[in-house]
């Protein structure tokens, strides 16, 4: 099973995420039904290698976050219109 480490961010918006982007990473959150959100940093160069397997997104995988385990699934990606860039992570728990 794949498993991905991501970091926990605190800030959010327009500008926070740009910066990230500069600095080749990925905002990205983790959601569900009745559970807390979780907003996250991924690295686009790992995140980017990753969903060119099949399996990232027909199988749950796993994220660590701050040495916190939780089975995901992919619940979307936003991509650059003619880039080869991902802009933004929607991550859904699965019980």
């Amino acid at each position: 099973m794949l498993t991905l480490q991501v970091e926990r961010r605190v800030e959010k918006g327009k500008s926070f995420s740009r910066r990230l982007r500069i600095n080749n990473k990925v905002p990205g959150v983790l959601y569900g039904v009745n559970k807390t959100e979780i907003l996250l940093i991924l690295d686009h160069n790992s995140v980017f290698n990753l969903q060119k397997k099949v399996e990232f997104y027909k199988e749950n995988f796993f994220l660590l976050v701050e040495d916190e385990k939780y089975k995901v699934k992919v619940q979307a990606i936003q991509r650059h219109s003619f880039k080869l860039k991902l802009l933004h992570m929607d991550f859904l728990y699965v019980s």
